[in-house]
């Protein structure tokens, strides 16, 4: 894979968790909510990465770069996957993983968020 630093970049956010999933997805949670995930094959060799996006930024992100597709697994509108061994620029996907994390904090009331905030 070649985002080898996602693994400290999601865990560095306040409030994350990840557990492996019994399908072999590593998910990154907020709140007990999955923000993304890194989807793992028999071989545990990474072939997504998975996110949440606003539907539209999702949908014009796809046209733009042939390594973001619909959400594998997921809903097609609201989720997205990107090829882990793809060209979608670091910063790029970096930004993603920060819409991604911030979109799950807020459908949390203003309360559940200071106390995920909080429990760090």
């Amino acid at each position: 894979m070649r985002y080898d630093w996602i693994n400290d970049y999601l865990l560095s956010k306040k409030g994350v968790s990840k557990n492996l999933e019994n399908w072999n997805w590593i998910r990154y949670q907020i709140g007990g909510k999955m923000f993304a995930a890194v989807c793992l094959g028999e071989d545990d060799v990474p072939y997504c990465i998975t996110l949440k996006l606003e539907p539209n930024e999702g949908a014009f992100l796809r046209e733009q770069y042939e390594d973001i597709y619909p959400g594998y697994y997921m809903n097609k509108i609201h989720w997205n996957s990107i090829n882990p061994d793809g060209a979608v620029p670091d910063e790029l996907l970096k930004d993603l993983l920060d819409k991604s994390y911030d979109l799950v904090l807020a459908g949390f009331s203003k309360k559940k968020q200071a106390e995920i905030l909080e429990d760090v």
